[in-house]
């Protein structure tokens, strides 16, 4: 028996300096998430959780009212923190960053989580939802690097490369059989 896990990165969010958790959707990722409405609307969710960051939750939002559902907010799925302050890393500074905290997991900007502290609390929150939903179809409204370190826990195959390459909004459908993946597949937009 399969569950299916959907990770659908959160659509475009302009990003002001302001509240990390409190910046929504762009008009562009407010149209890209009603794409990803008619992406999975066929999919037979049977329950959706996220990241309590605003832009994360609009982008299944459409999707979980027009099913009747509630979206499941979680603190473990929130977005890495950066830095202290936990505000977010300019442009210019983040691929350098990202590069030294994939050679040294271990590695944090002062007042961050490193990667592997961000992976801890995402993957341990994705086998509570595995455990709790097996044979079920479930959404995880997410953001990139979190996304990546939840898939990359269980495959080597997503690591920095897999996350520079991924797009705003994105949906990954990755199949277990209890907490051992068997299979991920890209949802086109």
């Amino acid at each position: 028996m399969s569950t299916f896990i959907y990770m659908v990165r959160h659509g475009e969010s302009p990003k002001t300096g302001g509240d990390e958790r409190e910046r929504g959707l762009s008009p562009k990722g407010e149209a890209d998430a009603r794409y990803v409405t008619a992406k999975l609307r066929s999919e037979g969710i049977h329950a959706f959780y996220s990241s309590p960051y605003v832009r994360a939750v609009q982008t299944i939002a459409d999707l979980a009212e027009e099913l009747g559902q509630e979206i499941v907010p979680d603190e473990a799925l929130k977005e890495k923190i950066w830095m202290e302050g936990n505000r977010p890393l300019p442009e210019d500074e983040l691929y350098p960053a990202l590069r030294k905290m994939y050679a040294d997991a271990d590695f944090a900007l002062p007042g961050g989580e490193s990667n592997n502290e961000c992976q801890d609390r995402a993957v341990q929150v994705l086998k509570d939802i595995l455990r709790k939903h097996p044979g079920e179809n479930i959404v995880i409204g997410t953001h990139g690097l979190v996304m990546a370190l939840m898939m990359g826990y269980f495959s080597e195959d997503y690591e920095l490369e897999f996350l520079m390459q991924t797009t705003k909004p994105d949906i990954y459908r990755m199949e277990f059989t209890g907490e051992k993946l068997s299979g991920v597949e890209r949802i086109p937009l």
